[in-house]
């Protein structure tokens, strides 16, 4: 079965912001051929992990309606431990994310997404 999800160490939630650290395991299936002899987590699956976890965590509309302003710093290598910080602004309907490591030293990537629901 492919592992898709990091190990996660810890999980802190209030109403409109979360913070999960987690364990970026070797074994995942995201890391295989992305690139060979110099494995990074794809950019698509940091995008997909903080859309998932918002939705679990802060209970987000699901349904992806764009991006904005997107960096990639710094890759994610196997095995590291990263923090990705989520803040969701329902007003605009925007996902804030970013992923640090190093007690927040070392950001990874961040950026926006816009959110809403399936009928809007």
């Amino acid at each position: 079965m492919d592992k898709r999800k990091p190990t996660i160490l810890q999980i802190e939630t209030q109403t409109t912001e979360s913070t999960l650290t987690f364990k970026v395991d070797a074994d995942l299936t995201d890391f295989k051929g992305h690139f060979k002899g110099f494995p990074i987590l794809p950019g698509v699956t940091q995008i997909d992990w903080a859309l998932a976890y918002a939705i679990q965590e802060l209970a987000v509309p699901s349904q992806f309606k764009g991006m904005e302003v997107i960096k990639f710093q710094e890759p994610i290598l196997p095995d590291a431990t990263v923090t990705l910080t989520l803040k969701w602004d329902s007003d605009k309907q925007k996902l804030a994310f970013s992923y640090t490591s190093d007690n927040g030293n070392c950001t990874h990537s961040s950026g926006k997404m816009k959110l809403g629901e399936k009928s809007e």
